[in-house]
């Protein structure tokens, strides 16, 4: 949690957690629907609605009609948005290269035998 909150702090923007966290799984997975966004943040749908909503105001996201159904809308990152998250992530890697740089041989052999592990762990999440 720490390490997490670090990175967080290093990215410099102004969005919460939450919101990155739409952003993101809207630049890896868009466009979505509102529904299949909440599904897939694991969140409630009027919070998913109030997320989008804040991030279209920023002019982070857009809305557009489905193309198969006019009632469905799908949210999908725009420009600025991605550049908003390419900032935080070139942020947060730097932070991280300069703390790993301090790190002896020994504890940078025994990170680099651990991501794997913790690699697998997190695909299995999904």
């Amino acid at each position: 949690m720490r390490f997490t909150r670090r990175l967080r702090q290093e990215a410099g923007d102004d969005l919460s957690p939450s919101l990155v966290s739409v952003l993101a799984c809207l630049e890896r997975k868009g466009p979505l629907t509102l529904g299949e966004l909440a599904a897939l943040e694991r969140v409630k749908p009027p919070s998913v609605t109030r997320m989008v909503a804040a991030l279209e105001s920023k002019g982070l996201v857009r809305r557009e009609a489905d193309p198969t159904d006019g009632r469905v809308s799908r949210m999908s990152v725009t420009a600025d948005g991605s550049r908003t998250l390419q900032r935080s992530r070139t942020r947060k890697t730097a932070y991280l290269a300069k703390r790993l740089a301090t790190l002896n041989v020994e504890d940078a052999t025994a990170l680099a035998e651990t991501l794997p592990v913790l690699e697998r762990l997190l695909e299995s999440d999904r």
